[in-house]
């Protein structure tokens, strides 16, 4: 049962992620970024903690329950043993992908970004992610659903 609190909530913040991606592609704000701009900075800051809120609530809460509620879960497996077990059922394409998106929210959340240039090339590389964030919830249903467990 919290499995399914857990996707749901996933899918609702993953919702307003979406909305702000679209808005940020609409406005082009990658290719006409102004910091100086406070419309285009809240819809940055909007989208950045989006994006880290979500990345760390799928690290830590969807991927976790997603194995207990199939049962593959062990006590104390480390993010990296629970990456690997998503990698061999095929939820996650690779590990090594999900340590760069960790990488990239560490970066554009916590480093005070004052280059232009480098605040456009962390917002554009987060704004890649967004899709395969939505693809890996569909992948997660589609496997529960494929077991009749969703």
């Amino acid at each position: 049962m919290i499995f399914y609190k857990v996707l749901k909530k996933a899918k609702i913040i993953l919702n307003r992620l979406e909305n702000y991606t679209k808005e940020i592609k609409e406005k082009k704000l990658i290719e006409n970024l102004n910091i100086d701009n406070k419309e285009d900075i809240k819809l940055i800051d909007s989208f950045v903690y989006r994006f880290s809120f979500l990345q760390d609530y799928i690290g830590q809460n969807l991927f976790k329950n997603f194995l207990i509620e199939t049962g593959d879960y062990m006590e104390n497996m480390s993010f990296i043993d629970i990456l690997d077990k998503l990698e061999k059922i095929g939820i996650i394409e690779n590990v090594d992908e999900w340590i760069k998106i960790r990488k990239i929210r560490n970066i554009i959340a916590h480093d005070y970004l004052e280059d232009v240039e480098e605040i456009k090339f962390f917002l554009g590389k987060a704004l890649e992610y967004v899709s395969l964030f939505r693809e890996v919830i569909n992948r997660i249903e589609r496997y529960l659903k494929d077991r009749k467990r969703l």
